[in-house]
C-alpha cells in the first residue's frame, strides 16, 4: 500500500501532484461558482428592473423617436408578444415609475424610463459597432448585441468603449483588417 501512495505522490501534472492538480481544480471550480452566484445575487439585490423590462422600455423609446407615440398593440407587435402580456408589463412599468400609462389613453416615458431606454441603446449601438470592427456581419451583430446589451458589467461596457475609441484613432488599418 505504501508504494502506491509513494507513486501517487511522485506523479507529476504540470509540475503538481495529482492531489495538488485536484485541489486546485475545486478551488477553481468554487471561484467559478461564487462569482455566478455573486452575479445573480448581485442583479437582484441592486435592480428592480428586469431584462425584459429594459426590451420594453427600448421598444417603447424606438416607437415614440419614429412615430412620435407608442401603443401596445405595436409594442405587442414589435416584442411578438400578447396584448395582455404587454399590458401587464406597461402596468409594471408605470408601477416602478418608468413611464406613465392612462388605459385607452396611451403612454409616454418618464425620464426615468427615457434615461434607461437610452443607455440600452447607447449599449446596443456600443456592441454592435465592436462586433462589426471584428468582421460580424450587420444582421447577427445587432441580433448578437440585443442578446449582450443587458448583461455586462458597466466597468466592461466602459473598458470596451475606450477600447473601440483607441483602436480607431490608432489603427483604423487594423479594423479593416478584421472585417475581411
Amino acid at each position: 500500500m505504501e508504494g502506491k501512495n509513494y507513486v501517487a505522490r511522485k506523479v507529476k501534472q504540470n509540475g503538481l501532484s495529482i492531489d495538488e492538480s485536484q485541489r486546485i481544480k475545486k478551488n477553481q471550480f468554487e471561484k467559478r461558482l461564487d462569482c455566478i452566484r455573486s452575479a445573480h445575487n448581485e442583479k437582484k439585490e441592486n435592480e428592480i428592473r428586469t431584462d425584459r423590462m429594459e426590451d420594453y422600455l427600448e421598444v417603447i423609446y424606438e416607437l415614440i423617436q419614429q412615430k412620435g407615440y407608442a401603443t401596445t398593440a405595436d409594442i405587442s407587435k414589435y416584442l411578438n408578444v400578447s396584448s395582455p402580456s404587454v399590458t401587464k408589463m406597461v402596468k409594471k412599468l408605470d408601477e416602478n415609475s418608468y413611464l406613465i400609462y392612462e388605459k385607452y389613453r396611451g403612454l409616454r416615458l418618464t425620464s426615468q424610463g427615457i434615461q434607461i431606454a437610452k443607455n440600452i441603446q447607447e449599449k446596443h449601438s456600443l456592441f454592435a459597432e465592436f462586433l462589426k470592427m471584428i468582421g460580424v456581419d450587420n444582421e447577427t451583430a445587432h441580433l448578437d448585441a440585443e442578446g449582450i446589451e443587458h448583461h455586462l458589467h458597466p466597468q466592461t461596457i466602459r473598458k470596451l468603449e475606450r477600447f473601440i475609441m483607441i483602436l480607431k484613432k490608432r489603427d483604423p488599418k487594423l479594423i479593416d483588417d478584421l472585417q475581411e
